[in-house]
């Protein structure tokens, strides 16, 4: 600019994002370390405490480097083979996180609605943001999904219902029979995403039908993950089955080589390894159980433990120990939990199911913190 110039200089542009983005609040892992980095046993991201199969850890050395198979086609038949499912009903993604915003991107946008029940997964609400959609909320139940409260949100607006089963973080589990009610109430054009990040960990006999029911419907999509009992959560690997045209919808805007041939190796060896999968079954189940009771023996300190189908449990602090001084304090004890303020749980801890003795020093942490609040 000369000295003679008097106009005002040209404020430089830059691109802007859609506003539906900028309204998107970014996903928070669980932390691993102290403020202070001290590294703490994790158990806020329900991570399995046994490890990784070593079937799996095997196959990772194994796997070639090169360019995956784009279409996963060996690891879409064995789980074809394990859960009766023609394997061109299935289809994957970078853990199942990739396949549920795929699933709102592929059939909603801007002025639809995408419904989820309050206390749900919290990337629904990012999944329904990032394609331009409006996210709706639906009323819990003690914490737990409300069919009757998701129906009664359901307008001509909207394209997507999104269910944990169990449900994340809350660990609540709906019934086949609810499972079932709620999508005959539903639309035909209304997709229902039955998220089951953690069926593995639910009793056979209290399986809920969505398999069956993407089976049998052209608007039912269920996802799986292999981060959860199949100890895989660095590599990132989920499925999904529904009928041949969601698979059709999903799989063009999939990235092309979205599940890398080290994951593709593990996941078939962990699909395998049954010794492993039950040992960690029975380990959650057996563990999530006497942690329960002790939590449930200080239930005159305010502590509630909410039931729990999952590898977690959602603990409700309701007397003078606040949710927040408890996760202070177990940090200081050397464990990070899951404190979620940002979903509206200020008062209330998840805390993943641990090995044995590190659940023993979070019960008896919690009891000393409960015994000395004021």
């Amino acid at each position: 600019m000369s000295e003679t110039d008097t106009s005002a200089p040209t404020l430089a542009k830059c691109p802007a994002p859609k506003p539906w983005i900028e309204a998107i609040h970014a996903y928070v892992p669980g932390r691993s370390k102290g403020k202070d980095g001290r590294p703490l046993v994790k158990l806020s991201a329900n991570e399995n405490p046994l490890g990784t199969s070593p079937a799996a850890l095997a196959a990772r050395a194994q796997a070639p480097a090169l360019y995956p198979d784009p279409d996963s086609t060996e690891l879409r038949a064995a789980i074809g083979a394990r859960h009766g499912i023609d394997a061109a009903r299935i289809v994957m993604g970078t853990g199942s996180d990739e396949l549920l915003n795929l699933a709102a991107q592929g059939y909603a946008g801007p002025g639809d609605e995408v419904i989820y029940v309050r206390y749900g997964f919290s990337v629904y609400d990012i999944a329904a943001r990032r394609c331009g959609a409006t996210p709706v909320v639906a009323p819990d139940c003690d914490f737990g999904t409300d069919v009757d409260a998701l129906l009664a949100l359901v307008s001509e607006r909207t394209r997507v219902v999104f269910v944990a089963n169990p449900n994340n973080p809350t660990g609540s589990f709906l019934p086949g029979g609810e499972i079932a009610r709620l999508h005959a109430g539903l639309p035909s054009d209304v997709l229902l995403v039955i998220d089951q990040a953690y069926g593995e960990y639910v009793a056979a006999h209290d399986d809920d039908g969505g398999l069956a029911l993407a089976e049998a419907h052209e608007n039912v999509l269920v996802t799986r993950t292999f981060s959860k009992i199949f100890g895989l959560a660095g590599e990132r690997v989920g499925w999904a089955t529904g009928a041949p045209g969601i698979i059709a919808t999903l799989n063009r805007i999939r990235g092309p080589f979205n599940v890398s041939a080290t994951g593709q190796a593990m996941a078939l060896a962990a699909l395998g390894d049954a010794a492993f999968l039950e040992d960690s079954r029975v380990h959650n189940r057996d563990e999530r159980a006497r942690f329960v009771g002790q939590l449930e023996a200080l239930g005159n300190h305010g502590l509630r433990p909410l039931p729990s189908q999952a590898n977690f449990v959602l603990v409700l602090f309701e007397g003078a120990l606040t949710a927040e001084a408890a996760f202070e304090g177990l940090a200081e004890r050397g464990y990070i939990v899951r404190w979620l303020p940002g979903q509206g749980l200020r008062q209330a801890l998840r805390i993943t199911i641990g090995k044995c003795e590190d659940m023993d020093a979070i019960a008896a942490g919690l009891r000393e913190m409960a015994e000395n609040a004021k």
